[in-house]
Protein backbone atom coordinates (compact mmCIF):
# COMPACT_ATOMS: atom_id res chain seq x y z
CA UNK A 1 0.00 0.00 0.00
CA UNK A 2 2.98 2.20 1.12
CA UNK A 3 4.60 1.21 -2.46
CA UNK A 4 1.44 2.60 -4.27
CA UNK A 5 1.10 5.95 -2.51
CA UNK A 6 4.75 6.57 -3.27
CA UNK A 7 4.03 5.92 -7.14
CA UNK A 8 1.11 7.86 -6.94
CA UNK A 9 3.09 11.04 -5.41
CA UNK A 10 5.80 10.33 -8.09
CA UNK A 11 3.31 10.32 -11.11
CA UNK A 12 0.83 13.22 -9.54
CA UNK A 13 4.40 15.03 -9.61
CA UNK A 14 5.48 14.41 -13.47
CA UNK A 15 2.12 15.33 -14.22
CA UNK A 16 1.91 18.60 -12.82
CA UNK A 17 5.46 19.28 -13.81
CA UNK A 18 4.47 18.48 -17.28
CA UNK A 19 1.48 20.79 -17.16
CA UNK A 20 3.82 23.59 -16.01
CA UNK A 21 6.17 22.88 -19.22
CA UNK A 22 3.23 22.36 -21.31
CA UNK A 23 2.32 26.60 -20.35
CA UNK A 24 5.89 27.48 -21.12
CA UNK A 25 5.88 25.65 -24.14
CA UNK A 26 2.93 27.36 -25.13
CA UNK A 27 4.28 30.87 -24.73
CA UNK A 28 8.21 29.94 -26.11
CA UNK A 29 6.17 28.27 -29.47
CA UNK A 30 4.59 31.76 -30.04
CA UNK A 31 7.92 33.26 -29.49
CA UNK A 32 9.40 31.36 -31.57
CA UNK A 33 7.27 31.67 -34.68
CA UNK A 34 7.00 35.35 -34.64
CA UNK A 35 11.28 35.74 -34.33
CA UNK A 36 11.48 33.17 -37.00
CA UNK A 37 9.49 34.83 -39.25
CA UNK A 38 11.44 37.00 -41.92
CA UNK A 39 7.93 38.50 -43.26
CA UNK A 40 4.11 38.30 -42.32
CA UNK A 41 1.00 39.99 -43.42
CA UNK A 42 -2.00 40.02 -41.02
CA UNK A 43 -5.93 40.84 -41.68
CA UNK A 44 -8.35 41.93 -38.92
CA UNK A 45 -10.35 44.60 -37.16
CA UNK A 46 -9.40 46.79 -34.49
CA UNK A 47 -11.72 48.61 -32.02
CA UNK A 48 -10.72 52.00 -30.34
CA UNK A 49 -13.26 52.04 -27.43
CA UNK A 50 -14.19 55.79 -26.23
CA UNK A 51 -16.99 55.24 -23.23
CA UNK A 52 -19.72 54.00 -25.25
CA UNK A 53 -18.28 55.58 -28.78
CA UNK A 54 -16.27 52.70 -30.99
CA UNK A 55 -14.04 52.93 -34.15
CA UNK A 56 -13.90 50.05 -35.99
CA UNK A 57 -10.65 49.51 -38.27
CA UNK A 58 -10.28 47.22 -41.03
CA UNK A 59 -6.54 46.24 -40.66
CA UNK A 60 -3.61 45.08 -42.78
CA UNK A 61 -0.47 44.97 -41.30
CA UNK A 62 2.87 43.83 -43.41
CA UNK A 63 6.23 42.96 -41.80
CA UNK A 64 9.85 42.58 -43.71
CA UNK A 65 12.92 41.65 -41.97
CA UNK A 66 15.50 42.55 -44.58
CA UNK A 67 18.72 44.14 -42.49
CA UNK A 68 16.09 46.72 -41.43
CA UNK A 69 12.81 46.10 -40.21
CA UNK A 70 9.86 47.42 -42.42
CA UNK A 71 6.31 47.77 -41.60
CA UNK A 72 3.53 48.75 -43.22
CA UNK A 73 0.06 49.78 -41.52
CA UNK A 74 -3.11 50.28 -43.36
CA UNK A 75 -6.16 51.48 -41.58
CA UNK A 76 -9.45 51.69 -42.92
CA UNK A 77 -12.48 53.16 -40.58
CA UNK A 78 -15.57 51.15 -41.07
CA UNK A 79 -17.88 54.24 -40.67
CA UNK A 80 -16.37 57.01 -43.39
CA UNK A 81 -14.01 54.58 -45.27
CA UNK A 82 -11.46 57.28 -44.48
CA UNK A 83 -7.90 55.47 -44.82
CA UNK A 84 -4.56 55.84 -43.36
CA UNK A 85 -1.10 54.18 -43.62
CA UNK A 86 1.38 53.80 -41.15
CA UNK A 87 4.98 53.49 -42.58
CA UNK A 88 8.36 52.48 -41.49
CA UNK A 89 11.12 51.98 -44.01
CA UNK A 90 14.60 52.98 -44.75
CA UNK A 91 13.93 56.84 -45.10
CA UNK A 92 11.93 57.10 -41.74
CA UNK A 93 8.16 56.56 -40.30
CA UNK A 94 5.18 58.13 -42.47
CA UNK A 95 1.58 58.51 -41.74
CA UNK A 96 0.15 58.57 -45.15
CA UNK A 97 -3.69 60.28 -45.89
CA UNK A 98 -4.11 58.70 -49.42
CA UNK A 99 -7.53 60.99 -49.87
CA UNK A 100 -5.26 64.27 -48.88
CA UNK A 101 -2.09 63.76 -50.62
CA UNK A 102 -0.45 64.30 -47.48
CA UNK A 103 1.84 62.42 -45.42
CA UNK A 104 3.49 63.51 -41.65
CA UNK A 105 7.01 62.50 -41.54
CA UNK A 106 8.44 61.30 -37.99
CA UNK A 107 12.09 61.44 -36.08
CA UNK A 108 10.74 58.43 -34.26
CA UNK A 109 11.43 54.77 -33.18
CA UNK A 110 7.86 53.40 -33.76
CA UNK A 111 6.97 50.88 -33.40
CA UNK A 112 9.70 50.01 -31.12
CA UNK A 113 9.07 52.86 -28.36
CA UNK A 114 5.81 51.30 -27.47
CA UNK A 115 2.99 48.86 -27.41
CA UNK A 116 1.29 48.28 -30.79
CA UNK A 117 -1.92 45.44 -30.04
CA UNK A 118 -1.70 44.88 -34.12
CA UNK A 119 1.95 44.12 -34.63
CA UNK A 120 2.99 40.32 -33.63
CA UNK A 121 6.17 41.42 -32.78
CA UNK A 122 5.28 43.96 -29.95
CA UNK A 123 3.28 41.83 -28.77
CA UNK A 124 5.92 39.48 -28.16
CA UNK A 125 8.32 42.09 -26.69
CA UNK A 126 5.38 42.89 -24.34
CA UNK A 127 5.01 39.32 -22.84
CA UNK A 128 9.31 39.24 -22.75
CA UNK A 129 9.33 42.21 -20.94
CA UNK A 130 6.58 40.94 -17.82
CA UNK A 131 8.35 38.20 -15.98
CA UNK A 132 5.36 38.14 -14.01
CA UNK A 133 2.53 37.65 -16.90
CA UNK A 134 -0.26 35.18 -15.76
CA UNK A 135 -1.24 32.40 -17.68
CA UNK A 136 -4.32 30.29 -17.86
CA UNK A 137 -6.36 28.25 -20.08
CA UNK A 138 -10.17 29.16 -21.09
CA UNK A 139 -12.59 28.28 -24.09
CA UNK A 140 -10.13 26.42 -25.58
CA UNK A 141 -7.90 29.92 -25.70
CA UNK A 142 -4.45 29.95 -23.84
CA UNK A 143 -4.43 33.51 -22.42
CA UNK A 144 -1.49 35.51 -21.15
CA UNK A 145 -1.80 38.64 -19.43
CA UNK A 146 0.76 40.77 -19.13
CA UNK A 147 1.98 44.45 -18.86
CA UNK A 148 1.85 47.15 -21.31
CA UNK A 149 3.97 49.80 -22.46
CA UNK A 150 1.92 52.79 -24.02
CA UNK A 151 4.15 56.34 -23.05
CA UNK A 152 1.35 58.66 -24.29
CA UNK A 153 -1.38 57.04 -22.46
CA UNK A 154 -0.95 56.71 -18.58
CA UNK A 155 -4.48 55.00 -18.42
CA UNK A 156 -3.71 51.75 -20.57
CA UNK A 157 -2.18 49.25 -18.06
CA UNK A 158 -2.31 45.46 -19.01
CA UNK A 159 -3.37 43.10 -21.93
CA UNK A 160 -4.66 40.03 -22.44
CA UNK A 161 -3.34 37.68 -25.94
CA UNK A 162 -5.38 35.29 -26.76
CA UNK A 163 -3.75 32.11 -28.65
CA UNK A 164 -5.04 29.27 -30.54
CA UNK A 165 -4.54 26.06 -31.26
CA UNK A 166 -2.02 27.06 -33.41
CA UNK A 167 -0.54 29.09 -30.76
CA UNK A 168 -0.97 32.29 -32.69
CA UNK A 169 -3.03 35.35 -31.77
CA UNK A 170 -6.78 35.08 -32.98
CA UNK A 171 -7.89 37.97 -30.29
CA UNK A 172 -6.00 41.09 -27.99
CA UNK A 173 -7.34 42.93 -25.36
CA UNK A 174 -5.60 45.77 -23.81
CA UNK A 175 -7.47 47.45 -20.63
CA UNK A 176 -7.36 50.42 -18.55
CA UNK A 177 -6.77 50.70 -15.05
CA UNK A 178 -10.18 50.11 -14.41
CA UNK A 179 -10.03 46.93 -16.53
CA UNK A 180 -12.01 48.04 -19.22
CA UNK A 181 -11.27 47.30 -22.70
CA UNK A 182 -9.75 50.28 -24.53
CA UNK A 183 -8.56 48.25 -27.82
CA UNK A 184 -9.08 45.48 -29.31
CA UNK A 185 -7.73 43.30 -32.20
CA UNK A 186 -9.38 40.70 -33.83
CA UNK A 187 -6.92 38.75 -36.08
CA UNK A 188 -9.06 37.04 -39.16
CA UNK A 189 -6.13 35.90 -41.04
CA UNK A 190 -1.77 35.82 -39.88
CA UNK A 191 0.96 34.51 -42.66
CA UNK A 192 3.91 34.20 -40.76
CA UNK A 193 5.43 33.13 -44.84
CA UNK A 194 4.37 35.86 -46.83
CA UNK A 195 7.21 36.90 -48.96
CA UNK A 196 5.92 40.63 -48.82
CA UNK A 197 8.10 42.46 -51.55
CA UNK A 198 10.17 45.28 -50.62
CA UNK A 199 8.15 47.56 -52.59
CA UNK A 200 5.34 47.40 -50.59
CA UNK A 201 7.55 49.92 -48.18
CA UNK A 202 8.42 52.38 -51.07
CA UNK A 203 6.74 55.94 -49.96
CA UNK A 204 5.92 56.15 -53.97
CA UNK A 205 3.71 53.90 -54.38
CA UNK A 206 1.52 55.49 -52.38
CA UNK A 207 1.82 58.72 -53.83
CA UNK A 208 -1.25 60.03 -56.42
CA UNK A 209 -0.96 61.18 -59.49
CA UNK A 210 -0.83 65.55 -59.44
CA UNK A 211 -3.97 66.95 -59.37
CA UNK A 212 -4.72 68.52 -62.94
CA UNK A 213 -5.74 72.38 -62.79
CA UNK A 214 -7.31 73.89 -65.51
CA UNK A 215 -4.62 74.98 -67.72
CA UNK A 216 -3.35 71.11 -67.39
CA UNK A 217 -6.92 70.44 -68.38
CA UNK A 218 -6.83 72.46 -71.08
CA UNK A 219 -3.49 71.73 -72.82
CA UNK A 220 -5.16 67.99 -72.54
CA UNK A 221 -8.29 69.03 -74.32
CA UNK A 222 -6.70 70.82 -76.97
CA UNK A 223 -4.20 68.00 -78.44
CA UNK A 224 -6.90 65.95 -78.47
CA UNK A 225 -9.54 67.92 -80.41
CA UNK A 226 -9.92 68.43 -83.86
CA UNK A 227 -11.16 72.07 -84.02
CA UNK A 228 -9.83 74.78 -82.38
CA UNK A 229 -12.41 77.00 -82.26
CA UNK A 230 -14.26 74.33 -80.95
CA UNK A 231 -12.28 73.44 -78.48
CA UNK A 232 -11.97 76.99 -77.01
CA UNK A 233 -15.18 77.61 -76.69
CA UNK A 234 -15.03 74.40 -75.00
CA UNK A 235 -12.48 75.37 -72.54
CA UNK A 236 -13.95 78.53 -72.13
CA UNK A 237 -16.75 76.99 -70.84
CA UNK A 238 -15.71 74.27 -68.76
CA UNK A 239 -13.25 76.99 -66.97
CA UNK A 240 -16.06 78.67 -65.85
CA UNK A 241 -17.77 75.41 -64.84
CA UNK A 242 -14.56 74.53 -63.32
CA UNK A 243 -14.71 77.99 -60.90
CA UNK A 244 -18.45 77.42 -60.28
CA UNK A 245 -18.21 74.15 -59.23
CA UNK A 246 -14.81 74.84 -56.49
CA UNK A 247 -15.67 73.60 -53.11
CA UNK A 248 -15.60 76.38 -50.92
CA UNK A 249 -16.43 74.36 -47.67
CA UNK A 250 -17.41 75.55 -43.97
CA UNK A 251 -17.47 74.38 -40.60
CA UNK A 252 -20.53 74.12 -39.61
CA UNK A 253 -20.68 72.72 -36.10
CA UNK A 254 -17.76 73.64 -33.83
CA UNK A 255 -16.98 71.01 -31.63
CA UNK A 256 -15.36 72.09 -28.27
CA UNK A 257 -13.45 69.35 -25.98
CA UNK A 258 -15.43 67.90 -23.48
CA UNK A 259 -11.95 67.50 -21.54
CA UNK A 260 -10.52 70.49 -20.28
CA UNK A 261 -7.47 70.76 -18.15
CA UNK A 262 -8.34 71.86 -14.24
CA UNK A 263 -8.67 76.10 -14.01
CA UNK A 264 -8.81 76.21 -17.50
CA UNK A 265 -11.59 77.58 -19.63
CA UNK A 266 -12.55 79.29 -23.01
CA UNK A 267 -11.47 82.62 -23.52
CA UNK A 268 -11.82 83.58 -27.41
CA UNK A 269 -13.37 81.69 -30.09
CA UNK A 270 -12.57 83.34 -33.91
CA UNK A 271 -13.52 82.42 -37.22
CA UNK A 272 -11.50 83.16 -40.25
CA UNK A 273 -12.05 82.58 -44.06
CA UNK A 274 -8.75 81.05 -45.85
CA UNK A 275 -8.28 79.69 -49.33
CA UNK A 276 -10.00 76.55 -48.54
CA UNK A 277 -12.86 77.30 -46.67
CA UNK A 278 -12.57 78.53 -43.05
CA UNK A 279 -10.33 77.84 -39.80
CA UNK A 280 -12.23 78.27 -35.76
CA UNK A 281 -9.50 79.42 -33.40
CA UNK A 282 -10.58 78.08 -29.69
CA UNK A 283 -8.33 79.74 -27.35
CA UNK A 284 -8.12 77.93 -23.76
CA UNK A 285 -7.12 80.33 -20.91
CA UNK A 286 -6.11 79.75 -17.21
CA UNK A 287 -2.96 77.51 -15.31
CA UNK A 288 -3.00 75.01 -18.60
CA UNK A 289 -4.04 77.42 -21.58
CA UNK A 290 -4.23 76.03 -24.68
CA UNK A 291 -5.34 76.70 -28.39
CA UNK A 292 -7.42 74.40 -30.85
CA UNK A 293 -7.67 75.02 -34.23
CA UNK A 294 -10.60 73.66 -36.58
CA UNK A 295 -9.89 73.84 -40.03
CA UNK A 296 -11.48 72.58 -43.27
CA UNK A 297 -9.20 69.94 -45.02
CA UNK A 298 -8.23 70.21 -49.09
CA UNK A 299 -6.58 68.17 -50.99
CA UNK A 300 -3.04 68.92 -51.77
CA UNK A 301 -2.20 69.32 -55.48
CA UNK A 302 0.77 67.47 -55.00
CA UNK A 303 2.07 65.01 -52.56
CA UNK A 304 3.44 67.24 -49.19
CA UNK A 305 5.53 65.84 -46.63
CA UNK A 306 5.39 67.69 -43.15
CA UNK A 307 7.88 66.97 -40.91
CA UNK A 308 7.02 66.40 -36.98
CA UNK A 309 9.44 65.45 -34.16
CA UNK A 310 7.13 63.00 -32.37
CA UNK A 311 4.98 59.85 -32.95
CA UNK A 312 2.18 58.32 -34.71
CA UNK A 313 -0.83 58.50 -32.40
CA UNK A 314 -4.08 56.29 -32.53
CA UNK A 315 -7.10 59.72 -31.88
CA UNK A 316 -10.62 58.25 -32.14
CA UNK A 317 -11.45 57.44 -35.67
CA UNK A 318 -7.55 58.90 -37.07
CA UNK A 319 -4.17 58.26 -36.98
CA UNK A 320 -2.47 61.71 -35.76
CA UNK A 321 0.87 63.46 -35.16
CA UNK A 322 1.79 64.23 -31.42
CA UNK A 323 5.11 65.87 -30.48
CA UNK A 324 6.17 67.51 -27.40
CA UNK A 325 3.42 70.25 -26.71
CA UNK A 326 1.05 69.49 -29.74
CA UNK A 327 -1.03 67.50 -31.68
CA UNK A 328 -2.31 66.86 -35.34
CA UNK A 329 -4.83 64.93 -36.90
CA UNK A 330 -7.57 64.72 -39.11
CA UNK A 331 -11.72 63.21 -39.03
CA UNK A 332 -13.99 63.91 -40.72
CA UNK A 333 -12.90 66.26 -43.63
CA UNK A 334 -11.84 69.05 -40.58
CA UNK A 335 -8.00 69.18 -39.81
CA UNK A 336 -7.11 69.53 -36.24
CA UNK A 337 -4.36 71.36 -34.47
CA UNK A 338 -3.71 71.25 -30.62
CA UNK A 339 -1.02 73.48 -28.79
CA UNK A 340 -0.01 74.08 -25.26
CA UNK A 341 3.20 74.87 -24.01
CA UNK A 342 2.35 73.62 -20.46
CA UNK A 343 0.39 70.50 -21.60
CA UNK A 344 1.84 67.38 -21.21
CA UNK A 345 1.21 64.54 -23.89
CA UNK A 346 -1.70 62.67 -21.91
CA UNK A 347 -3.71 66.05 -21.33
CA UNK A 348 -3.36 66.44 -25.41
CA UNK A 349 -4.70 63.16 -25.68
CA UNK A 350 -7.39 63.49 -23.22
CA UNK A 351 -8.67 66.70 -24.87
CA UNK A 352 -8.83 65.22 -28.42
CA UNK A 353 -10.42 62.23 -27.85
CA UNK A 354 -12.99 63.88 -25.93
CA UNK A 355 -13.85 66.26 -28.91
CA UNK A 356 -15.68 62.54 -29.81
CA UNK A 357 -16.40 64.38 -32.89
CA UNK A 358 -17.73 61.28 -35.67
CA UNK A 359 -20.85 62.77 -36.93
CA UNK A 360 -20.56 66.22 -35.24
CA UNK A 361 -18.33 68.29 -37.18
CA UNK A 362 -20.01 68.77 -41.22
CA UNK A 363 -18.24 70.20 -44.25
CA UNK A 364 -20.66 71.41 -46.75
CA UNK A 365 -20.65 72.86 -50.53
Amino acid sequence: MKKISIFLIVVLILFTGCIKKDKNNIIDNFKKQVDKSKSYEITGIMEIINDEDIYKYDINAKYLNDDIEYYKVELVNQTNNHEQIILKNTEGVYVITPSLNKSFKFQSNWPNNGSQSYLLSSIVSDIKNDKDSIFEEKDGNYIIKNKVNYPNNEELIYEKVYLNSNMLPNKVEVFNNKDNVKIRVLFKKIDLKANVDKDEFDLSKMIKEPICDDKCKQDKENNESENTNNNEEKNNSENTQSEENKPTTSIKDIIYPLYVPENTSLKSKDVVSTDNGERVILTFAGENSFVLVEETSSISPEFEIIPVYGDPEMINDSVGALSANSLSWTSNNINYYLTGSTLGKNDLINIATSLNNVGAVNAEK
